[in-house]
């Protein structure tokens, strides 16, 4: 196996980084193989600070609920609340109680600072409304939907569609929706009712109601009106969808599931890249003036590597083997070369009893060398290794994927931190 990997080594800069992938951009993944260690977010951190100030980044999304982040960008862009609001409830999967979380969103506010609307920074979550244990009410994202739509359509129109009292009606108590047993016990999931059914027709006619009406709404909108509206749609049929398959009894259940779930992030991230065909908003009026799919800035994302990689999507549950095409696949498929990745592995997390990696191992390579923090050309590294691939990894410890040697080629660049130290450890 090769030993020297000095030529395809880098220091964690934006320079660096954009000398790996081909082109400019739309979205810029960076994937992280486990969750919840801060030293990999100050990483992280630190690139999109220099995306920034170097490379006219603007946004940055991660893998936190869409609706939430909302209230995260407001804060960002025009002080609206306060950061303690914006971290308890802007984010979702525990991510506001994070350190580096917090840092990224107070650097943020502290940039946008006095600078005009076009010139600041944003935020955006683009996982669905759901956890591992469940799926939020789809309350939020309908009656907002039907909002933005109350307020600029014909009233009578709107109410043929969908009147305010039969949505209600037909949502129900939000407990309903959100029962802790539905995810492992279809029985309990409220997704094949007759309400739910219903729900899943009335807000498809909402969101199509939103495209035929476009040319009036983008004329009366301003951008960010628009571009939530679209997101409270699709939040809307895709948390509806996922319910509809929480019921389910089949053996595919939790692939669909899965696979729904990436194809929900996938649709936002198309968004934020103004690439999506029912988002775009070209020619919204707001205080940017006319928008063109060009003038929006590329986009750092942020979740992980299971969720952004081209390669099939693989994990065990309840046992079983689970396969699908993860947002960064299908997201990729639509964008080619405007969509570029880059995983991030490590060396150890000692303090989760994931120790140095062996040496015939991708992580094994890179830990013997001398940088803490580096990047490496991911394609060059597979292609000095020739016909004497490294040994895949296993992790002692589940919350740790380690990489997958055979995906290096389809990666642009590997981040790779040498050892993860606990929070306030040294």
């Amino acid at each position: 196996m090769v030993t020297d990997i000095k030529d395809v080594t880098h220091a964690v800069e934006a320079a660096a980084v954009m000398g790996l992938v081909r082109g400019r951009p739309r979205l810029l993944a960076l994937g992280e193989p486990t969750h919840g260690e801060d030293a990999l977010l100050d990483v992280r951190n630190e690139l999109f600070r220099q995306l920034v100030e170097q490379e006219g980044y603007r946004t940055i999304t991660i893998e936190s609920d869409c609706v939430r982040g909302l209230l995260v960008d407001a804060y960002v862009t025009t002080g609206a609340g306060t950061l303690d609001e914006a971290m308890e409830k802007g984010f979702s999967h525990g991510w506001g109680a994070s350190t580096a979380n917090r840092e990224l969103v107070r650097w943020m506010r502290a940039f946008n600072d006095g600078r005009p609307a076009a010139d600041r920074v944003r935020f955006a979550g683009f996982d669905g409304p759901l956890e591992i244990t469940g799926a939020e009410s789809p309350r939020e994202a309908l009656t907002a939907l039907r909002g933005y739509l109350a307020a600029r359509v014909d009233a009578d129109l709107l109410d043929a569609t969908c009147d305010a009292a039969t949505l209600d009606r037909l949502l129900g108590p939000d407990d309903r929706w959100t029962h802790p047993d539905a995810m492992t016990d279809p029985s309990r999931s409220a997704g094949r009712s007759p309400e739910a059914t219903e729900l899943r027709l009335l807000a498809d006619d909402l969101v199509a109601l939103l495209d035929t009406q476009r040319p009036h709404l983008i004329a009366t909108s301003s951008r960010d009106d628009w571009d939530r509206a679209r997101l409270y749609g699709r939040t809307a049929t895709g948390l509806l969808r996922y319910h509809y398959w929480m019921a389910d009894t089949s053996p595919q259940r939790m692939t669909r599931l899965v696979s729904l779930r990436d194809r929900m992030m996938a649709d936002n991230l198309l968004a934020l890249a103004g690439a999506d065909t029912d988002a775009a908003a070209v020619g919204a009026v707001g205080a940017v003036g006319p928008v063109s799919l060009a003038d929006r800035a590329p986009v750092l994302v942020h979740a992980h590597n299971g969720h952004l990689q081209r390669s099939l999507s693989t994990m065990r549950m309840g046992g079983l083997p689970v396969e699908w095409w993860s947002a960064g696949a299908i997201v990729s498929a639509r964008l080619g070369a405007r969509y570029a990745f880059l995983a991030t592995a490590l060396g150890t997390i000692r303090h989760r009893g994931v120790d140095a990696p062996p040496r015939d191992t991708v992580e094994g390579l890179l830990y013997a060398g001398p940088e803490e923090c580096s990047v490496v050309d991911a394609r060059g590294l597979a292609a000095s290794f020739g016909d004497v691939p490294p040994a895949p990894r296993v992790s002692p410890w589940f919350g740790y994927a380690p990489l997958d040697p055979a995906h290096l080629a389809d990666i642009e660049g590997l981040v790779f931190v040498k050892d993860v130290r606990e929070a306030g450890g040294v």
